[in-house]
Order: C-alpha cells, then structure tokens, then sequence
C-alpha cells in the first residue's frame, strides 16, 4: 500500500461537534471538540530517521518512507487525500491546579489510517505550527525535545511498555527561539516535527474539559470513545461507564507498574498528559533512573515540590483518574462504582508492582507477600544508601548463581559495574551482606532452577535503555548534522533484553560529567 492509497477513518471528525470559528488564532473554544487547523509549511523539510515497525503499522515499506512524499507529508507540507486536519479542545490539572483550557497547542491531527489488518491509527504532527489552542506559544517545536520524544516513543514499545508510537523525525529547515531553563537567555534552535500515532490521542482532560461546559457535550464524547475504543465494554449506559472507568483504572496501573520496571520517569503528570488507553503520552521532560533516587524528577519545575518523582508516579496516576472519576459523575450520578474502581487500582498496584519486583529478582510468582515485599524493600534501601544503577545491578544480579555457598567479595566484584562509588563503607556492606543472605536463601526455596531464573530475569530487566546522557549526545551531534548516533541507539534499543556485545559501550552508568549537565540531570518542558 502507498501513501496515496492509504484508507482514512474520518469518525471523529463526522461524530462530534467542530469550532464553527475556521480562524486560526489563539482563542477559548467552547461546545467543539476540535478546531479545523492546517499545518504550517516548511522551509526545506529533511527526514532525520523513520521507525520501520511504525510505519509497518500504516502498511508502508522502506520505499514508501524514503520518499519525497512521505518527507512532504509528514512534515506537513501535503495533505493526504481526504485529510481535514485538526487540534482538539481539552483541559486539565497541571501541578495539582486546575488550568482550564489547554488543548493541542502544537499538535495537529492529520488523520486516522486504517490498516489492511482492520486497526485504526490516529496521525499527529507535533511543532507544525500553531493552533487556537496555542496561547501565547508558536505551536513549533524543536530538534532537541523532538529527538527524545522520537527515540523514546519507540524505545518504550521495544521495553513493551504501553506507549504512543513515533513515525518520522525532520527538520524544517527553519528555527525557533527558546529559553531552555527559563532562565533569560533565549537563543536560537533548529526546529523540528515527530510525526506520532496511537489508536487514539484521547487524554483524562478531554473528559475534564467537556464536564466543565455541559453534560450533553460529555456524554456525546465519552459516548463516541467507548464506541470507538471500547466497544467490548457494550451500548455506553451508567453501567457501561462504570466498566469503561474501571478498565482505565486497570490499564493505567499496569502501565506505572511497567514504567517501574524499566526506571522510567515521566516528568509532566499532568492529566492532560494522561492517556484514556493507558498508554504513555507526550514525552517531555522524562527520565530514567541512572542512580537510583525515589524522589528524582527530570524536570525543572518539579524541582521543589517531586510531585512527579519516581516512587510517586502511582499516587500521582490515583490522583489523576479521581479527577477523570470526578468528571464522568454527572454521567452516573452514583460514587459506588467509581469509588470502588479507585480502589481496586490501589490494590492492584500493590499487587502487580510486588510481583514485577519479583520478577525482577528471577521469582515467577509471590511466594510469602510479607516476607516478599520485606525483600524487596530491603534491597531499595540499599539503593538508597549506596548510588547504585539500577538497570545495570539487576542484569549483573542475573550473573549469579546462589545455588552454593554466598561468596560476598566475589558477588560484590560482580555488581561493582553499578555501583558509582569505588569504595563501599563497612555498615554498607553489612546491609548488602544482610540482603545477599535473605536473597540466597529465597532463591534456594524457589522452584526454579539457575537457568529458569536467569532467563526470567533478563526477559523482565532490560539491558539498554534510553539513558539520558545517550539521548543528549545523540542530539548534540544531530544538531551538527550527524545523525550517526541517532540511527545507532535506535538499533540498540529495538533489542533492549538481548546481550549485544558489541554495544556493551551503551550499558554504562552515567559518566561524570553528566551529572549535572542540562538535558542530562534535569530538563524543562521547553520545546
């Protein structure tokens, strides 16, 4: 299938209510869902790197992606045919405080594909230009944020986490002017658009938004996403709303749960950056845990309060979907079911997070839960003692074999890799000692042999990640227009549990100069 024969699924746009005002400026949308916007053409539009798994999804091959076409699509210098581009209206919690309006400032829906397997995926352009949503923003964004949001989107899915994919990474040919840490000293960058698609781009905030104007506006787009992305659940009535919000619940928690796993911080958890499908959305100012610290947030404005830390990333989504339950009440009119469903998110949690930890450890099941989770948190407060990297430390704890006799100093050379400091204080071997003595001992009651647990371990902990410092030497060198690095860490990270020993080099803990370096310890929502 080429691209002038892709087939369009134009429900959302025929199904719910469109901006009469055809104008583009920025402005308070009130009774739409969408307002009509077209993207703003570029100056010389060059294709960076294209993911071909994504573009598989759409049906497109290698030829089809190196095409002038495609660059001029999915830069949005053409349309496709019978595209009606468009930004939705939403709203949403930002920091904890209601923002009202927010919307799809530089995001602009081209159109929804439908594959030749049956499945619809939602096209967007992210830094196209401006839409009414954009406030006092230009609607642009730039090569830096746009590298890491192409990277990761695509790293995350190889990690099988729920995640938006990414299609395409150009350059415009154009630049935009920032202030990267807010700091009063903008400077000029080279600007950029990822393409991104996802079944849907539907956020918490839709829902929030709507409730704010009008229940017949709420019901006409909770009834629309039930029937278009939930079908399963049945005909949207109070019961099927109920339903509807428990499978969110379900599918946002086990989407935490995964982004535990692999260290991740999201950075910007707002509800409107929370996906309706469970899936992780608008990659910001993320991170990954290089040394691990519960309380680090990659992101500048989060620097004083960590509301978006790593070990609050699950009462944060709790958070977020009392909100979602707070705006869907009008359509129910009973807390019952809401309020049942939130619980049983945090239960699940609990439960779901304490079986990924064991099965980070190479246990396939919870064995004695107390006992289990005394374990686990036995092993986090080392952590918290000892600047360990986290990913590096479980895959060489896979090395293991605690069949015999504990060999302390032989194990500590083995984990030394992900250990940042040379010399280990005594009363921190001693709480290392202590845990290796609870750990041998629960890998000698379990039912698994040496080889099973070594397997499950290295299938649960990843080897390569998108490690921050990798990310911002990748855009420092694409940003002199060598793209080397860029192509590289997108191979590795299609394979993040398999060995590659020869790119070894990309599973080191983050060097010292990285430390504090913008882009590498912190980053701000500047895009």
């Amino acid at each position: 299938m080429t691209l002038d024969e892709l087939s369009l699924d134009t429900s959302y746009i025929e199904c719910l209510p469109a901006d009469p005002q055809a104008a583009n400026f920025p402005r308070q949308v009130h009774g739409a869902c969408f307002s009509w916007v077209m993207p703003t053409k570029t100056s010389a539009a060059r294709l960076l790197a294209y993911s071909a798994d994504a573009a598989a999804l759409l049906d497109l091959t290698d030829e089809d992606c190196a095409s002038k076409t495609f660059s001029d699509v999915f830069s949005g210098n053409q349309l496709l045919t019978g595209s009606k581009p468009y930004a939705t209206s939403y709203g949403g919690h930002q920091f904890g405080n209601w923002a009202g309006q927010l919307g799809d400032g530089r995001a602009i829906n081209l159109c929804s594909i439908v594959n030749k397997r049956g499945e619809s995926w939602a096209l967007q352009l992210k830094g196209a230009g401006p839409t009414p949503y954009s406030r006092t923003a230009d609607g642009y964004a730039v090569l830096r944020s746009s590298l890491r949001e192409f990277l990761c989107s695509e790293a995350m899915f190889y990690l099988r986490v729920p995640t938006t994919r990414a299609l395409s990474l150009m350059t415009t040919g154009d630049t935009v002017v920032r202030d990267v840490l807010y700091d009063g000293n903008p400077q000029p960058e080279q600007a950029a658009v990822v393409c991104r698609l996802a079944p849907s781009f539907t956020r918490f905030g839709h829902f929030q938004y709507y409730a704010e104007q009008s229940l017949e506006l709420l019901k006409v787009f909770t009834d629309y996403t039930i029937q278009s992305s939930f079908s399963h659940l049945g005909a949207p009535d109070k019961a099927c709303y109920i339903r509807w919000f428990n499978e969110v619940c379900e599918s946002s928690c086990d989407m935490v749960v995964e982004w535990m796993r692999v260290g991740f911080v999201h950075g910007v958890m707002n509800t409107d950056n929370m996906s309706i499908l469970g899936l992780t959305i608008d990659y910001g100012p993320y991170g990954w845990l290089e040394a691990y610290d519960p309380s680090w947030t990659p992101n500048t404005t989060d620097a004083n309060e960590h509301r978006y830390a790593f070990s609050q990333q699950a009462k944060i989504t709790h958070w977020n979907l009392y909100q979602l339950a707070n705006a869907i009440y009008p359509l129910i009119e009973e807390t019952e079911g809401l309020e049942l469903a939130l619980r049983n998110f945090a239960e699940r949690y609990a439960r779901q997070w304490l079986l990924m930890m064991n099965n980070k450890l190479g246990f396939t099941t919870t064995q004695h839960e107390e006992e289990d989770r005394q374990l686990v948190e036995q092993l986090l407060a080392f952590f918290a003692l000892y600047e360990t990297d986290m990913t590096i430390f479980f895959r060489r704890l896979a090395m293991l074999d605690p069949a015999g006799e504990l060999d302390f100093e032989g194990v500590v050379q083995q984990l030394s890799p992900a250990f940042y400091e040379e010399t280990m204080p005594e009363a921190i071997q001693q709480a290392l000692r202590d845990w290796l003595k609870n750990y041998w001992q629960r890998c000698q009651q379990a039912s698994t042999t040496a080889s099973e647990r070594r397997e499950l371990m290295n299938k649960t902990n990843p080897k390569y990640v998108l490690r921050n410092y990798l990310a911002q030497q990748a855009i420092e060198m694409s940003e002199q227009g060598d793209q080397s690095l860029l192509h590289e860490l997108l191979a590795v990270l299609k394979s993040p549990y398999d060995e590659q020993p020869e790119k070894e080099h990309f599973n080191q803990k983050r060097p010292d100069w990285a430390k504090h370096k913008v882009g590498c310890s912190m980053l701000s929502c500047s895009s």
